[in-house]
């Protein structure tokens, strides 16, 4: 249920579908002068969310900061990288990497120099349509390809969120009776609320790993600053998903 309730709520504070909703009422409305307004409302609501100089605040407000872990020398047991990292290409049988495929790429070079033991890559199907394609089982064929032997992997196939992501995770390393030190990889965006939800979990020596950070030095360019930018659309999209996510999370007690 909360994972349908979760794809529901992201599509109804999208702000394109917003902007579709207002020019939709302008176009049907009878009422004298409210037709200018929704224009101009739906024209602003896209302007302001296409901004990148907006959106760029907003999300070097929620990224959090940490050390810069990638920089020193300190070596982990087990890294523990989060799925929603690409799709499934159905004709050819095939995981294509997208935006947050850095969490694993990151992760690969800190295997690769002896910083990380053992990778766990957690996730499984976050499709409704295809509930049947588990992310992890694609991403484990990969890593076979490059010669990521099995010992070095942990893999979790069931989750279809944060929370699972989580607790999921938790059940395995307790059943290998893990106690050892934790590298937790994801998005900047997402960072929030998965350190809160794996700690909520009962995560303990763990630390954070940030990877595709959305918001860098901040730029005062004038295109930066005043043309609009699809770009900017989908990651204010990223971002409200997260609000929305941590909310819940909240209010869930998961969190």
């Amino acid at each position: 249920m909360f994972f349908f309730l979760s794809k529901v709520l992201t599509f109804l504070f999208s702000p394109l579908v917003w902007f579709f909703f207002l020019i939709i009422w302008a176009f049907k409305t009878k009422v004298e002068g409210r037709r200018k307004k929704l224009f101009i409302t739906s024209l602003s609501i896209l302007y302001i969310c296409s901004n990148s100089f907006i959106i760029d605040e907003l999300a070097r407000a929620w990224e959090p900061v940490t050390p810069d872990y990638y920089m020193t020398d300190e070596k982990y047991d087990v890294a523990i990288v989060l799925g929603g990292i690409g799709r499934i290409d159905e004709r050819q049988q095939r995981f294509d990497f997208g935006y947050s495929g850095d969490r694993l790429f990151q992760t690969l070079e800190l295997y690769h120099r002896g910083r990380v033991k053992q990778i766990l890559f957690s996730g499984g199907s976050g499709s409704i349509r295809f509930p049947e394609h588990k992310e992890a089982l694609y991403v484990k064929k990969y890593l076979n390809t490059i010669h990521i032997p099995d010992s070095a992997l942990i893999i979790e196939s069931q989750s279809k969120n944060t929370y699972e992501n989580a607790n999921f995770s938790k059940k395995i390393l307790d059943s290998l009776k893990f106690n050892g030190t934790i590298l937790l990889v994801t998005s900047g965006y997402h960072m929030p609320r998965s350190l809160a939800t794996f700690e909520k979990a009962g995560f303990t020596n763990i630390t954070p790993y940030i990877t595709n950070r959305i918001s860098g030095p901040r730029r005062f360019d004038w295109d930066h600053c005043l043309i609009p930018n699809p770009e900017a659309l989908q990651t204010l999209n990223y971002l409200i998903h997260e609000w929305i996510g941590y909310l819940v999370y909240k209010l869930k007690g998961y969190a």
